[in-house]
């Protein structure tokens, strides 16, 4: 740059610091760029991934047909909300689930230098898993919503307005999905547990009582109900009710807004608590 442009920008300007905020956007979205591309750059069997994912979407759909069929409303829900249930939970299955990588890098012992970034290790996670839902939507998401009429289903909310609390509803269940993955993380390191059991553990847990696999008031009993009462069903059940109109709107919101709190509060002190056992995973 020029002298003469440089003498037009005041002083105070040329050395002023860039807002705190703006540098951690920037890190984000450097973060979840070096994600995404990552992902991309491991080939073309990676893609594998994504036909299996609709094939399985083609067969979830398939057993609903043959389960609900001719048996009207079961449970407060007809087939036709079950397949537009099911198709969404699919369209954002990644969001739902709430996974960061943090079971492999424990694995790994790589989790310790991420303390040592100058970004922190709860924007490296989020950042780097934004990044590869990103790759998800694109190859997976968007094609499954545009193959919805093909497959019989109708992918449309319930209303517009159910459209628009889905979306906060979406957010707060990512918040809770990755408050729980950070808490069953700093467990593993506090019980020195194999990494990678926790981890199915979770997986598995969160799958059944989330009703991100399958609606919870199609359980058996009083089954569904009262998982619905638990953290879990704020990271899947609650957005997709509230998306097919199946759950009363304001309730479900305020449940996931009190688990976000109290699960993050709990996972920032497990960590404070159980950080330094790192060393044990190689950390």
């Amino acid at each position: 740059m020029s002298t003469a442009v440089k003498k037009q920008w005041p002083e105070s300007q040329r050395h002023r610091p860039r807002p705190a905020w703006l540098l951690f956007a920037r890190q984000c979205r450097a973060t979840a760029t070096m994600a995404a591309t990552g992902q991309l750059g491991e080939g073309p069997l990676f893609l594998m991934d994504y036909l299996l994912r609709f094939l399985r979407v083609a067969v979830l759909l398939a057993l609903w047909r043959i389960i609900l069929s001719g048996k009207g409303e079961v449970s407060g829900m007809t087939l036709d909300g079950v397949l537009t249930y099911t198709l969404i939970s699919e369209v954002f299955a990644e969001p739902l689930a709430g996974r960061t990588e943090i079971a492999w890098l424990l694995f790994q012992g790589d989790l310790g230098g991420r303390f040592l970034r100058p970004m922190g290790l709860v924007g490296q996670l989020v950042a780097e898993t934004v990044g590869r839902w990103l790759v998800g939507l694109v190859l997976f998401s968007l094609p499954l919503l545009l193959l919805a009429p093909l497959l019989g289903v109708n992918s449309a909310p319930s209303s517009p307005i159910a459209l628009g609390w889905f979306a906060l509803s979406l957010v707060l269940a990512v918040a809770v999905g990755l408050a729980i993955d950070l808490c069953f993380g700093a467990l593993a390191v506090a019980f020195h547990h194999n990494v990678y059991m926790v981890d199915r553990v979770r997986g598995g847990v969160t799958a059944v009582l989330s009703g991100a696999m399958l609606p919870l008031a199609l359980l058996p009993g009083n089954l569904g109900n009262l998982f619905s009462f638990l953290p879990f069903a704020a990271m899947a059940s609650a957005p997709l009710r509230i998306y097919t109109g199946t759950g009363p709107i304001g309730p479900l919101l305020v449940s996931q807004l009190v688990w976000a709190v109290l699960l993050w509060l709990l996972a920032r002190w497990l960590w404070q608590v159980y950080r330094q056992k790192l060393a044990v995973h190689g950390g």
